[in-house]
């Protein structure tokens, strides 16, 4: 999410924003599922969650950051194109502490990586699908879309994966 409004005022179009190691997660409900979840700097305020769906989701992440093999149950609403959704199925098929390259990905759909990291960066569930378990053949890869002039996003993905125990990025 790119903007140039105030943190304090973006904090407003979430139903809750949780606090993490690495920063915060933003989580946005819609007609009782998650419609959106997004890693946010420090920067932005703490916010209670304001529903039962964005308090359940801060519960399952609060688990997650306890317990990196946990599986993540929570209502999602329809997002993205039909290949994105077959991405991202693949994507949640990655179990906790494994990684699979964009090109692993592709061949698995029958796509191409480079579509692969399109669709990975059109993720609007962060951590739910867990996008930081596809890395480059070369090496980290991308982020969330993010060009990262500051480097938060791949920290982001630095920090889950060692959380998830993969070493070596």
């Amino acid at each position: 999410m790119k903007t140039s409004a105030p943190a304090s005022l973006m904090t407003e179009i979430f139903s809750a924003v949780m606090p993490t190691p690495f920063g915060g997660i933003g989580i946005r409900t819609q007609a009782g599922a998650i419609l959106e979840m997004v890693y946010l700097p420090k920067h932005y305020a703490d916010k209670d969650p304001a529903d039962a769906v964005s308090a359940n989701a801060v519960k399952q992440i609060a688990r997650y950051l306890k317990d990196p093999g946990f599986r993540f149950k929570l209502p999602l609403a329809e997002a993205g194109s039909e290949f994105q959704q077959r991405v991202w199925r693949a994507i949640s098929e990655i179990p906790s502490g494994q990684v699979l390259t964009y090109g692993d990905i592709a061949r698995r759909i029958k796509s191409a990586p480079r579509a692969v990291g399109q669709a990975c960066g059109a993720n609007w569930h962060a951590l739910v699908v867990p996008c930081h378990r596809v890395t480059a053949a070369g090496g980290l890869g991308g982020f969330s879309h993010h060009d990262d002039a500051d480097g938060f996003y791949l920290d982001v993905k630095r920090w889950l994966l060692k959380h998830e125990g993969v070493k070596g990025y």
